[in-house]
């Protein structure tokens, strides 16, 4: 399989954006945008506003101010299903599966919009075939499954839907070490068959090693941005996220 390159042509861009939740803005003149097949991190600490970003992109958060664009169109007065049809799919943080039903409906489900039936088929084989561990389970309750295979189910169930641009929340949360690898490399997958990810994480370390770009947030702002491998030798991310 070809991997996809990063275009210099934005899929999604936001301009001066603020916006919360009621009176309360967590967002604050972002400004950022997101290229074409590009593996873009958004990191930062807890409470920086990075699922309120999410929220605010999928719709389910209204915008008080700046615009968003996806492929040159606007989503500002975009409802939910809206941004969904336009391919905008959020892999959400917590997972937030459907737990007494089967593997194999949970991910059915993902496409439930799409009414290309024999083509939903061939997508359900493909995702088999790239997450194995969803193959042998495909008839269990996906409540009954560990974390990090909950987590496989959401990803796949994601790709159910065949987005465009995929949003990917805490990803990483309470799940061992060697899970999240095999996740990384699911994005890393998915990313090279020409899907634009948006992965926000906490662990920034985790995601500035996978990802081409990186914006770093603080407290509802942009402070930092730039390539990836060059952000984690940034000294002072290093003492104020790392540690060192």
């Amino acid at each position: 399989m070809s991997t996809a390159q990063a275009t210099q042509e934005p899929l999604l861009q936001i301009r001066n954006l603020s916006a919360g939740y009621g009176l309360v803005n967590v967002l604050h003149d972002i400004t950022l945008e997101v290229r074409k097949a590009e593996f873009l991190a958004l990191v930062g600490s807890n409470g920086a506003g990075k699922t309120t970003l999410l929220r605010t992109l999928s719709g389910l958060l209204p915008i008080q101010s700046g615009t968003i664009t996806l492929a040159g169109q606007s989503l500002v007065g975009c409802t939910p299903d809206d941004i969904f049809r336009k391919g905008v799919v959020q892999l959400p943080e917590g997972r937030q599966l459907f737990p007494r039903m089967s593997v194999q409906d949970n991910l059915l489900m993902g496409a439930y919009r799409r009414s290309d039936k024999a083509q939903i088929r061939q997508d359900l084989e493909k995702v088999y075939a790239e997450f194995p561990r969803m193959a042998e389970r495909r008839k269990q309750l996906a409540g009954s499954m560990s974390g990090g295979e909950q987590q496989m189910c959401a990803m796949a169930r994601a790709m159910m839907a065949k987005p465009t641009l995929l949003l990917v929340d805490e990803m990483s949360l309470g799940l061992a070490p060697i899970i999240v690898d095999q996740l990384m490399e699911n994005l890393a997958t998915i990313r090279n068959q020409g899907v634009t990810v948006l992965l926000v994480e906490q662990d920034i370390h985790l995601a500035l090693a996978a990802a081409d770009r990186a914006y770093v947030l603080d407290t509802g702002h942009i402070v930092r941005e730039g390539v990836a491998k060059d952000l984690i030798e940034d000294p002072e991310l290093k003492r104020a996220y790392l540690g060192v």
